[in-house]
């Protein structure tokens, strides 16, 4: 039987946080000693949005492992449709040694975790983008040498990667800010929940509509599209051009601040492209890293002990 999911940093200790990190670290030093890790196992990898850093850097990491993905659209299965979401986690299962999942409501997460017989991994939902947010902490460490106060604002819309950010920046005893336009703000339920976090961990969370109260002094400026995935982009332009990332709100930011955006980008939009493109833009250490995190996830619920 299983002993762990992956669908939330939520999920994690401080101390098994801190642990995957390390983790991703000595893969990305050293990947030739990671080459066996998942030799002779199959997983199974579910996509109902589409996906580039997400699909690659996990086939890549299984593939690299030794293991053998296997990649699933959503107009290849019965997923939700002909079958019931616990029935394929049931059969996948008899299978596969790992099920990682893109999807849209959590739901469909959770029940197919509590379904399925070995761990599920969320590739992403609209609730929360954990791998992403693993990723962006490994590479905030590797450029200020610490995670405990840092100070990360994060401007625009409150959706699943700030829910990561703030899931991982609280438990990890860093600031965090969050600024986005009214109505658009991060889930009552986790900004409760991310102040309890901070509060055990030293660390803080602000989340205001003023976006320059959330950048000044910054370690790091991050942004996302100001429409995710499957959500109706009309009116958003004119409610989040006050939230756009430009060379002002950056000047506002610490001098040595990073800029971060989890990609794809729209240049002109959510942040100018002098910015994206610019000396400050820690975006494609991001992307690489979200392989090696993948790497120390999979590693991890499948080698656990105890």
């Amino acid at each position: 039987m299983k002993e762990r999911d992956f669908l939330s940093i939520d999920d994690l200790s401080p101390s098994e946080l801190n642990d995957l990190l390390d983790a991703a670290d000595a893969v990305k030093r050293d990947p030739a000693s990671w080459r066996d890790r998942l030799d002779g196992k199959s997983i199974a990898m579910i996509f109902e949005k589409p996906s580039t850093r997400t699909r690659v850097s996990f086939e890549v990491a299984v593939s690299s492992m030794g293991g053998h993905p296997v990649v699933l659209r959503a107009d290849e299965l019965h997923l939700g449709r002909d079958e019931t979401i616990e029935d394929t986690g049931r059969a996948l299962s008899r299978y596969v040694a790992a099920i990682v999942v893109r999807t849209f409501g959590q739901d469909r997460l959770e029940r197919l975790a509590e379904a399925a017989d070995v761990p599920v991994v969320n590739a992403l939902s609209d609730f929360s983008h954990p791998c992403q947010g693993l990723a962006d902490l490994q590479t905030l460490r590797e450029k200020k040498g610490h995670l405990r106060g840092v100070r990360l604002a994060y401007v625009g819309d409150g959706n699943n990667v700030a829910h990561s950010l703030m899931f991982g920046g609280t438990k990890m005893g860093m600031d965090v800010r969050v600024a986005s336009p009214s109505g658009y703000e991060p889930f009552p339920q986790v900004v409760e929940r991310c102040l309890e976090l901070a509060g055990d961990s030293g660390g803080s969370l602000t989340v205001t509509h003023d976006v320059e109260q959330a950048v000044a002094g910054a370690d790091a400026v991050y942004t996302d599209v100001w429409a995710s995935m499957g959500q109706p982009p009309e009116g958003r332009a004119t409610t989040f051009a006050d939230y756009q990332v430009g060379p002002g709100l950056i000047e506002l930011a610490g001098s040595d601040a990073v800029v971060m955006h989890c990609l794809p980008a729209h240049r002109g939009a959510e942040i100018t492209a002098d910015v994206l493109d610019g000396p400050r833009s820690v975006v494609w250490d991001q992307a690489e890293n979200r392989l090696h995190v993948q790497k120390a996830i999979l590693s991890w619920l499948l080698h656990r002990r105890g």
